[in-house]
Parts: C-alpha cells; structure tokens; sequence
C-alpha cells in the first residue's frame, strides 16, 4: 500500500470521526449552546466547521506519513499510532461530553487529557517524520485555544 492510500484511509477516519462529533453537536449548537454565556474571546459558530476541518485533514497527512514508515521503524511507528488513536477518540468523546451530557466541567477535564495524548502524538511523529509532528501544531494550539474556551464558558455558567 502506497502513502497516499494510506493518508487517504486515515483521512476517512479522521472526517468520520468529526462527522460523528458534528451529528452531537450540530443539535445542540442551536438549542442549548445558544443559551450559554460566553467570552468575549468566543469565535463566531460559523469558524468551527472549517477549522476543524482543516485539522481533521492535517492529523490525517500526519497519521498517513507516520504510517508510511512502518516497514522501517515498526514498534515506533505502532506505538505513534495507538496515541493517535488514542487522542482521536479523545477528540469525538470531547463533543459528546460537552454538547450531548452538556457538562462543560466534565468535558474541561476530558480536554486537558486530549491536549496530553496529542502532544505525546506529536512527539513520537516528530521522531519519525518531522513533517508529520509538525502538521499537529495547528492541533495542539487549536486544542488549547479550545480548552480555554472550555474553561472560560464552564466559569461563566456555574
């Protein structure tokens, strides 16, 4: 299997897993979310879609690039994927938490445990392909913009 039918699978992987997300979402962006105090600093609803899409995308070159490499450094590059699954399904169970339980506290918690596994995904990439750990930049600082927005909403509704 070539790296472009591997950045490909892990692409559908990685959309499927927004999509999941969005379908929990989605509802409750218009129903409870509406009615949460927020900060000043809360981006429009409509920036979202398109970050998150762009992000899905990059994690998914990161994971594809990664995997291209695991005739070479195999116990390497499974352990890079299993925190990166990890962190992936940190990811979804975030919007379940959040928007479906519509518990920001539990969900603060959840994402302060997402941004760990994906820094420690980022470091096992960038050790095997730097290009790969450095797609998940964009993560890590989007995550973390998250999880104070998180915090900020959580503070503000108590």
């Amino acid at each position: 299997m070539n790296k472009f039918v591997k950045i490909a699978i892990a692409l559908m992987v990685c959309l499927a897993v927004g999509y999941s997300a969005s379908t929990v979402t989605r509802p409750s962006i218009e129903t409870w979310y509406v009615t949460l105090e927020k900060p000043a600093f809360n981006p429009p609803n409509w920036i979202f879609m398109p970050v998150w899409t762009i992000l899905y995308i990059f994690m998914a070159v990161a994971a594809g690039l990664v995997w291209d490499k695991i005739k070479e450094q195999n116990e390497e590059v499974k352990k890079a994927l299993g925190f990166f699954l990890i962190q992936l399904t940190l990811n979804a169970i975030w919007s379940y938490l959040f928007f479906g339980l519509k518990n920001p506290m539990l969900a603060l918690i959840e994402i302060a445990l997402l941004w760990l596994f994906i820094y420690e995904t980022y470091i096992k990439f960038i050790k095997i392909n730097k290009t790969a750990g450095y797609l998940l930049i964009p993560y890590l600082a989007w995550v973390a913009f998250a999880a104070i927005l998180n915090a900020s909403i959580w503070w503000l509704n108590k």
